[in-house]
């Protein structure tokens, strides 16, 4: 079993999209959304939900108004700026600026200050027309995406290796932060999805400065690349001069946005399309490049 990892440095390069293409092509896979911030993988996917789970998050602090004794205190040992006075001179802790770190718990000389752990957080096992997807949904403001990437990845494995699955296909989120490291750790292969804008191109070089200190091999495939033939030609040299193997140079069209409105991916929407052709070659290649990676383990 190998997990594909698949990454864009920046949103709107069409990541989602071409996940979702890939799966209605992989056949023996299972499917995680590791953009728990944003997941819109479901979209597309319709699922049934199987399970749900709450995922505690980070603590939010409470004051006892009948106890505390407005001393203050808090207010000023609090670095975020999260304790305010309120109605009637009583102090109140915003829980979106709260950071969980319960030093005002802590230094409280009445003790009137109390933590708990959010449970604004849901992550779900799902039934679908292309395999078993495992997905979550963050609440708004909420912490911790990077414990929840990793909890949602840890039961895509334990679900693909109960059906002796051949992949795990897993969307991951845009950027390079902490929920990007998270999606990462432990997987096989990262594909990149890269657009010809400057911002696309420079992303994506981030993106794989931080691949590569992790040692994963990674493919590359270029989405909507007619739409800046200079650009394209900068990701391609790019892409040669690190040795990334270039999959696919996908074409813009009109039918990729078409498919999403009636819920489907582009393959079954257009399957003549030459997208859908570029989606079915690019796939193979995946395959034989992790078959060329188990050879060398």
């Amino acid at each position: 079993m190998k997990e594909l990892t698949i990454l864009s440095g920046k949103g709107g390069t069409g990541k989602t999209s071409l996940a979702a293409a890939l799966a209605s092509v992989a056949g023996n896979a299972v499917f995680c959304d590791s953009d728990v911030d944003a997941p819109d993988l479901h979209l597309i996917f319709k699922p049934e939900i199987r399970e749900s789970y709450i995922f505690e998050g980070s603590y939010i602090a409470s004051i006892n108004p009948d106890i505390c004794t407005n001393c203050g205190l808090c207010i000023e040992q609090c670095r975020f700026g999260a304790i305010h006075e309120g109605e009637n001179g009583l102090l109140k802790i915003n829980p979106f600026q709260c950071e969980g770190c319960r030093l005002c718990e802590r230094i409280c000389p009445a003790e009137a200050i109390t933590s708990e752990k959010s449970t604004n957080n849901e992550w779900f096992v799902s039934k679908t027309r292309f395999g078993m997807l495992v997905h979550a949904r963050m609440g708004p403001g909420e912490e911790n995406s990077g414990r929840l990437v990793t909890q949602v990845r840890k039961k895509a494995r334990e679900i693909a290796t109960g059906l002796n699955a051949g992949f795990i296909i897993n969307d991951g989120p845009p950027g390079i932060g902490c929920p990007v490291i998270a999606s990462l750790t432990g997987t096989d292969v990262v594909l990149l999805i890269i657009e010809p804008t400057y911002s696309g191109l420079h992303d994506a070089k981030r993106l794989f400065e931080l691949v590569q200190s992790f040692r994963i091999p990674m493919l590359a495939i270029i989405n909507k690349y007619d739409i800046n033939q200079q650009v394209t030609e900068e990701v391609e040299a790019f892409l040669r001069q690190n040795h990334i193997p270039l999959l696919a140079k996908l074409h813009f069209t009109k039918k990729m946005v078409e498919s999403m409105v009636v819920g489907e991916t582009i393959v079954e929407f257009s399957p003549d399309d030459a997208i859908s052709n570029g989606i079915r070659s690019a796939w193979q290649s995946i395959k034989m490049h992790c078959n060329a990676i188990q050879d060398q383990v």
